[in-house]
């Protein structure tokens, strides 16, 4: 019998290496199959949580942020996009209609995904996937109504539930302890990946690297 893990990833949707470090422990996962079986819940962490609804322009952001040079950040999404690349995920380097960047908020796309997990692992999976597809591969505003409903879709989950869910204030709440739940904890950082509550896995690690910890949690 393949032993179970419980993986709690904390993330934001507007992480790059957060799609790298889920793509490869899906890919780690894949490998391990018969081996270790694991639920993957999806917790939110901010990276901008006072971002505000107009966003930013990604590079001004960055540079506000890390004091990173032009050539500087130019060799950093160089090396995120062929990262992405080697576990199948596609970074675009322009936002949609190949206008610029942006970074938004994404407080919204959090709630959502807090009541996807209600619907089911498998659909708030799906949901992650959806709005990183949005964000990264589309260029799009994960804080857009517009947006956030077309990645609903896309994960087989209800639009109308959705929509009255992005017309209040449900689930802020939960979110909100959340991210301060996880903060208390020690992540200042994302991805990390907690499994079993007790072993952290920090940062966007390639599949090899999810591969041999996992085995060794399995293990133990």
């Amino acid at each position: 019998m393949p032993t179970r893990l419980h993986i709690d990833f904390v993330s934001d949707v507007s992480c790059p290496w957060c799609v790298i470090g889920l793509k490869g422990l899906q890919a780690a996962l894949a490998r391990l199959e018969g081996e270790v079986e694991a639920d993957i819940h999806f917790q939110p962490f901010e990276l901008n949580p006072q971002m505000g609804p107009a966003g930013q322009d990604l590079d001004e952001h960055i540079s506000q942020k890390y004091g990173s040079t032009p050539d500087q950040m130019a060799q950093t999404r160089e090396m995120i996009r062929a990262r992405a690349a080697a576990v199948g995920f596609t970074m675009s380097a322009t936002g949609a209609n190949g206008a610029k960047r942006r970074i938004y908020n994404t407080f919204d796309a959090h709630r959502l995904l807090h009541w996807a997990e209600t619907q089911g692992v498998e659909r708030q999976l799906a949901l992650k996937l959806a709005l990183f597809q949005a964000y990264f591969t589309q260029g799009e505003d994960p804080s857009d109504t517009g947006v956030l409903l077309a990645a609903v879709a896309q994960a087989g989950l209800d639009t109308a539930e959705a929509r009255a869910i992005l017309a209040g204030d449900r689930y802020a709440a939960e979110v909100r302890e959340a991210e301060q739940l996880w903060l208390s904890r020690g992540i200042q950082s994302v991805p990390a990946v907690i499994v079993n509550g007790r072993y952290l896995i920090s940062g966007g690690q390639p599949p090899e690297a999810y591969e041999n910890a996992l085995k060794k949690i399995a293990a133990s």
